[in-house]
C-alpha cells in the first residue's frame, strides 16, 4: 500500500523505515526544512540535550555514534536522525517544507491537501506529528502594552541562540527540563535571569552522589517497577505488596540524595511532597549548572509564583508576579509545555478520535477505535521514545498485514478507558491528553510486542531489571516480523482464474 506519514521526527522516520522493509510505499511529510521533529533546527533552544543517556535513547539497529557525549545535544540528535534516514533510504521518500493542511478520508483512502496547493493520495495514514507539536504560551494580560515598550514574549522552542538574550532582563516561565535547560546558557548572556516557577519539581541528578549514572536507577525495569502500574505481575506484586516499604525507601532515597547534592534546603528549592510523587508532575533530569547558577546568584528562582500581568513602567517592559513582585523583563521565555493537536483532521474525525475531555482514544497508543485506516505513532512519549516508536511501527506493519489479533471493539474500548483512568490517578492527569506514558515505557513495549508474540526473551528482559535497557536487544524484532509476513504471503503461483491473495491490502482498523 501507499502510506502517508505526517511528521519526520523519530516516530515518523522509524515508521517509514519499518513499513518500507515490509514492502510498502511511503511518503513522509513535514513542514520543517529538516528531519528531527523536536530536534529540528527550527525548534532547538540553547542548552537542549537528551534527558536519557545516549545508549538508551537509541533505535535498535542504529545506535548513536560512540563519540557522542553521554547526553547528546539537540544538534547531535538531529544529525543522527538525518543519518538514519539516509542509511535506510527514507530520505528518498521525504517531502520537507511541506505542511499538511487537511487530511480527508474517502472510500479509497486519504487525500492530503498541502499548504502549497499540492495533493497526495494515500491508502493509509500515520499521524506522527508529535505530542509536543505546538508550544503553549499563556495569555498574559497587558501584552500589548508590554510589547509596545519593547518587550518580547516567545516560546522556548523559538529562542535559538543565547545571544538573543544579550544584556536583556529575562524571565523564564516554567520549571521543567526545558525551562532549566534554556535558563543556564541564557544566564551567561542576559543582564538578569529570573525563573518563574508555579510549582517546583523534583530533579534527578545525572549522576547520583556524583558518580552513579541515573540510568542505573530509573532506566531499568526495576526503576520502572518502583511506580505502580495498572496490572501487577511478577516482582511488581512484591514491590507493591509486602515489599512496599523497601520500594518507597528506594525511590525516596533518591530525593534525599538530590537535596544533599544540590543543597536544595540552603537554596530554598525543596519541592513539596516526596520523590515518590515525582510522576504526578514530571520526571526531570537536573540541568548541569542550574543549581550552581542559583547558588552564585546568576539565576533567581521565584517559587510557587506566576506572572499576573505584563506592563510598561517608566517606558520599560516589566512583569508583575502573583506575590506582588515587579521585575524588569524585556524577554519572557515560556517553557510552559505543549498542546497535542491534529488540526488537519476534519472535526467529524476528531469527534471519533477523542473522548469528552479531548484525550486521545488510542488502543496501545496506536490505533483509533473508530477511524479505520488511521494510525498514530509517537503518541507514547516515554523515557525510551525511539524504542517505543520503533516497536509501535512494527505493530503498525503487522496490523496493515492483518496480523494483529485484536480483542472485540468493546474490550478494546474498555482497555483504553481503563488505561486513561489509571493514568489520571498515577500522574494527576499530567499525561498530555493520553499521549505520555512515562514512567511506564517498557510496559508499553511489552504490551505491543506481546500482541505480536515477538517479545524478546525472558532472560534478556530479566537482565534489564538491574542494567539499563539496551534498545539493541530488540534488534531482531523487525526482521522476525518481516520474515513472518513474507512467509504468510507466500502462495502457489496464481492462475488467471484464481488470483493470489494479497494479505498486505487487508483493510486496517477493522
Amino acid at each position: 500500500m501507499r502510506v502517508g506519514i505526517i511528521g519526520a521526527g523519530v516516530a515518523g522516520l522509524a515508521t517509514a523505515k519499518t513499513l518500507m522493509q515490509a514492502g510498502h510505499d511511503v511518503v513522509v511529510l513535514d513542514k520543517a526544512p529538516d528531519v528531527g521533529g523536536v530536534w529540528s533546527s527550527t525548534r532547538r533552544y540553547p542548552g537542549l540535550t537528551t534527558q536519557s543517556a545516549k545508549a538508551t535513547y537509541a533505535l535498535s539497529d542504529f545506535p548513536m555514534p560512540r563519540d557522542y557525549p553521554e547526553w547528546p545535544t539537540g544538534a547531535q540528535v538531529q544529525a543522527w536522525l538525518a543519518d538514519y534516514a539516509a542509511h535506510f533510504g527514507v530520505d528518498r521518500h521525504l517531502r520537507l517544507n511541506t505542511e499538511v493542511t487537511r487530511a480527508v478520508q474517502d472510500a479509497d483512502g486519504w487525500t492530503l491537501e498541502l499548504r502549497d496547493n499540492g495533493v497526495e493520495q494515500v491508502d493509509r495514514l500515520v499521524v506522527a506529528n508529535g505530542v509536543f507539536c505546538e508550544p503553549l504560551i499563556p495569555a498574559f494580560p497587558g501584552l500589548d502594552e508590554f510589547t509596545a515598550a519593547g518587550g518580547r514574549v516567545c516560546a522556548g522552542t523559538d529562542l535559538h541562540d543565547a545571544e538573543d538574550a544579550r544584556d536583556r532582563d529575562v524571565l523564564v516561565v516554567g520549571y521543567g527540563k526545558s525551562a532549566c535547560d534554556v535558563t543556564v546558557p541564557v544566564s551567561k548572556t542576559a543582564a538578569s535571569t529570573h525563573v518563574i516557577a508555579r510549582q517546583l519539581l523534583w530533579k534527578v541528578p545525572r549522576k547520583i552522589g556524583g558518580f552513579l549514572n541515573f540510568k542505573f536507577l530509573l532506566l531499568t525495569r526495576m526503576g520502572e517497577a518502583l511506580f505502580r502500574y495498572i496490572h501487577l505481575r511478577g516482582l511488581d506484586k512484591f514491590l507493591h505488596g509486602p515489599g512496599n516499604p523497601l520500594r518507597r525507601n528506594m525511590i525516596n532515597s533518591i530525593g534525599s540524595v538530590s537535596k544533599r547534592q544540590f543543597k536544595l534546603e540552603r537554596l530554598g528549592l525543596v519541592p513539596a511532597g516526596t520523590m515518590e510523587g515525582i510522576v504526578k508532575g514530571a520526571i526531570g533530569l537536573a540541568t548541569e549548572g542550574f543549581f550552581e547558577g542559583v547558588a552564585d546568584g546568576s539565576i533567581v528562582v521565584h517559587r510557587d509564583t506566576t506572572i499576573t500581568r505584563l506592563l510598561a513602567k517608566d517606558g520599560r517592559p516589566h512583569a508583575e508576579l502573583s506575590d506582588g513582585t515587579l521585575l524588569p523583563a524585556s524577554l519572557v521565555v515560556c517553557a510552559t509545555g505543549f498542546t497535542q493537536g491534529v488540526p488537519f483532521l476534519d472535526q467529524h474525525v476528531q469527534d471519533r478520535l477523542l473522548d469528552e475531555r479531548s484525550n486521545f482514544m488510542l488502543y496501545r497508543q496506536i490505533l483509533p477505535l473508530h477511524v479505520p485506516g488511521l494510525y498514530f505513532n509517537g503518541y507514547n512519549s516515554s523515557f525510551f521514545s525511539p524504542l517505543n516508536a520503533e516497536m509501535a511501527a512494527v505493530w503498525i506493519a503487522a496490523h496493515l498485514a492483518g496480523a494483529v489479533p485484536l480483542p472485540d471493539p468493546d474490550r478494546m474500548r474498555a482497555a483504553v478507558v481503563d488505561q486513561l483512568a489509571f493514568m489520571d490517578t498515577a500522574t494527576n492527569r499530567h499525561h498530555s491528553r493520553g499521549t505520555k506514558i512515562i514512567p511506564f515505557s517498557l510496559h508499553n513495549v511489552d504490551e505491543v510486542l506481546n500482541d505480536l508474540d515477538l517479545n524478546i526473551s525472558r532472560a534478556v528482559r530479566a537482565s534489564h531489571w538491574l542494567n539499563p535497557v539496551n534498545p539493541a536487544a530488540y534488534r531482531a524484532v523487525t526482521p522476525k516480523l518481516i520474515a513472518r509476513l513474507s512467509t504468510a504471503t507466500a502462495a502457489p503461483t496464481a492462475t488467471a482464474a484464481e488470483p493470489a491473495a494479497a494479505p498486505t491490502t487487508a483493510p486496517a482498523g477493522t
